[in-house]
């Protein structure tokens, strides 16, 4: 991954560790964004190991979030923003950016990457770097710093601490997005309901994280949509939902690479949830693929 070293430095600048030197109305539902609309209504598939089915899931009090840039029919993807002088090449790889004795808020931020079809994109790599609880960089080594790639299921789990203030920036993760052969995307990650939000000249509200109290941390979820041709799922969705039919039935619990019959036609699983009627495979593309 490469960017151009003549990058701005972020407002007001951070504190490097061993250095030298208000939210717009939220977009409509888009077709294939069922599966959010089916978790704001209160109806949530497990995964096999208890999270929810997709990132993009309802905020306290059962208010549905602003989606991330809809991955449909060409809609703009998640937006860019700057490197900011702190980023380092060469991270290593690694899901968990936690070590021993590792100060702050326990925060896991988990989701999904998929391009302009709503379609999963798997080996996207996603290099993060953050802050630590105190709001410090580390620029002698990589505390805080590694990337990933995401799984057959475009999915991905990053293990970090919420990241500390300082001056003039309020909370943020930086990532860096880039599928196989695809361009560089250069954002970064916000949380909702920080004070300095409002005061934050680089916030943006369409890159807020969905995050909830999980225990003594957080959980934070995230989708990204790259800039990535894919082909439209063979099936539209917004075509009337047809009779069952088949092997799929609503109720039963399916298992990433199980195979069902809907309409005449096979799906493959692409993750593990407990299927509900509404969600046939013709309708949810990030549950289904068409075989």
């Amino acid at each position: 991954m490469t960017e151009s070293s003549a990058v701005p430095p972020e407002a007001s600048g951070g504190t490097p560790r061993n250095a030298s030197g208000p939210a717009p109305a939220g977009r409509p539902l888009s077709r294939k964004n069922l599966l959010r609309a089916a978790v704001a209504a209160g109806a949530v598939p497990l995964l096999a190991g208890g999270g929810v089915a997709l990132a993009r899931d309802s905020r306290s009090g059962g208010t549905p979030p602003a989606l991330t840039p809809a991955c449909d029919d060409g809609d703009d993807p998640t937006p860019e923003q700057m490197e900011g002088p702190y980023f380092k090449p060469g991270s290593p790889l690694r899901t968990s950016l936690v070590t021993s004795g590792s100060p702050g808020t326990p925060l896991t931020v988990s989701g999904y990457a998929f391009g302009r079809a709503c379609r999963p994109l798997r080996g996207v790599l996603l290099d993060f770097w953050q802050a630590d609880a105190s709001g410090a960089y580390d620029m002698s080594g990589f505390a805080f710093r590694g990337h990933q790639f995401t799984d057959a299921d475009g999915a991905f789990t990053l293990t970090t601490v919420v990241a500390g203030l300082y001056p003039g920036r309020t909370r943020h993760i930086h990532v860096k997005a880039q599928a196989p052969g695809g361009p560089v995307l250069t954002t970064q990650l916000y949380f909702p309901g920080e004070p300095r939000n409002a005061t934050d000249a680089l916030y943006d509200p369409a890159l807020l994280m969905n995050v909830r109290s999980a225990g003594p941390g957080r959980q934070g979820t995230f989708d990204f949509v790259l800039d990535v041709a894919q082909q439209p799922s063979p099936t539209d969705p917004t075509d009337p939902p047809t009779e069952p039919g088949g092997t799929w039935a609503a109720g039963t619990s399916y298992r990433a690479g199980d195979r069902v019959v809907h309409a005449g036609i096979s799906y493959r699983c692409l993750q593990a949830h407990s299927a509900i009627t509404g969600w046939e495979p013709p309708l949810v593309p990030a549950l289904w693929e068409r075989v």
